[in-house]
């Protein structure tokens, strides 16, 4: 029995699917669960798993190509059969079609000049090789026949620059950066933000992280971040605040029984946040050793589908790059993202007194139709107060 092998559908807006590279070839032994295929989506560029043991035949999508959803791009079939010849077929009879219409194309547009002047056939091939337009020419030959040395005395007369025809520097976005930033405009221009910001003593978060991170390095071969410290404590504390871990959908307000911390990290071409599943029961441990595993395969563009799937909440930390605050937006269909700044030592009142402590400053991003001010402030309050004791929090 053969089993076809589509371009899957990832995520709920994703339409089509680029091919980056095949792992296996035409006729290449497969086993179900190795990695098949490379594709990049709006998020990043995935491994897609073989769907069953067998042979790997009847190829139809080449690297490079954008693939609608659910397209059959080859098939797993068992020793001597052959893939459906049908469905084999299909792409093929579409390119020969695109690649007829591409003809007929090209011979409607030839140069206009074509009917009202004559040219021969080496003036055309140079005007092509040149880069010559024939459209705004009259040739010196019979009739104002085009020849090649109007061709050539075109493509080397100086030519008046205009400013617009001046060379600029233009850059193609990639996939990532072009649908980041399509979905950024739309979160931003749909949903209702609003912006709580609060000041955090992060003098025992950072004596905490002193006390455990030798010896979970020694145990664990993990290194522990504040990045790590912040997705243990937020989780804990979303479980008191459930409406900060929902979401807004067409029929109304989901509320989700987990908790899944996107964090956003930065590859070459633009941010994804990778997620830390189940982070309201993980240990420090385990979340430090999810989040260096993704962040690893993000960076070589390795990400896996679920790295990527079910975010609940986000954190966006900015401030290993020496950012005080900042605010961000909000990744639908979440109903909230916390933006961190850089700890660094300010002076504050405390009991009367100015002192220098090492603080943080926690920005809040909740949409309006899911979450109101007060229950933001509330949440963002408890929160400072378990970076104040993460002790208590984490044990």
């Amino acid at each position: 029995m053969a089993f076809s092998v589509v371009m899957p559908a990832l995520e709920m807006a994703q339409e089509t699917g680029r091919l980056i590279a095949w792992r296996k070839k035409e006729g290449d032994s497969v086993t179900k669960g190795e990695p098949l295929f490379e594709i990049e989506t709006d998020k990043a560029v995935m491994e897609i798993e073989a769907p069953a043991d067998g042979i790997l035949a009847g190829i139809s999508a080449q690297t490079g190509a954008d693939i609608p959803v659910g397209q059959t791009i080859a098939w797993i079939v068992v020793p001597g059969e052959k893939p459906p010849a049908t469905e084999a077929a299909a792409p093929a009879a579409r390119a020969k079609t695109e690649s007829n219409a591409v003809l007929a194309s090209a011979k409607v547009s030839e140069p206009a000049v074509a009917s009202s002047a004559r040219i021969s056939p080496k003036a055309r091939r140079l005007a092509k090789e040149l880069g010559v337009d024939l459209a705004t020419m009259r040739g010196s030959g019979p009739d104002g026949e085009i020849l090649a040395a109007d061709i050539q005395a075109a493509a080397s007369a100086p030519r008046n620059v205009t400013t617009a025809e001046r060379p600029t520097s233009l850059e193609s976005p990639s996939t990532l950066a072009r649908l980041m930033a399509e979905r950024t405009t739309q979160s931003w221009t749909s949903v209702p933000h609003f912006f709580v910001m609060r000041n955090a003593d992060a003098g025992e978060l950072n004596e905490y992280r002193a006390k455990q991170i030798a010896e979970i390095e020694r145990v664990h071969s993990v290194r522990i971040t504040h990045t790590d410290l912040l997705v243990a404590l937020v989780a804990r504390v979303l479980l008191k605040h459930p409406c900060l871990n929902s979401s807004w959908t067409a029929d109304g307000i989901r509320h989700h029984d987990y908790v899944n911390i996107g964090v956003a990290i930065a590859v070459n071409d633009g941010v994804v946040a990778a997620v830390i599943h189940n982070a309201h029961r993980a240990t420090l441990p385990e979340i430090a050793q999810q989040r260096s595993e993704i962040a690893e395969r993000a960076r070589a563009g390795k990400l896996r589908p679920a790295d990527l799937a079910d975010a609940t909440f986000t954190i966006s930390n900015l401030g290993m790059y020496k950012v005080d605050q900042f605010t961000a937006i909000i990744t639908p269909p979440q109903a909230a993202i916390l933006a961190v700044g850089s700890i660094g030592d300010r002076v504050i009142a405390a009991k009367g007194k100015a002192t220098v402590r090492p603080m943080m400053t926690l920005t809040l991003s909740s949409d309006h139709r899911v979450v109101d001010g007060a229950r933001a402030a509330m949440f963002l309050n408890d929160l400072a107060e378990s970076i104040a004791r993460p002790q208590d929090f984490l044990g």
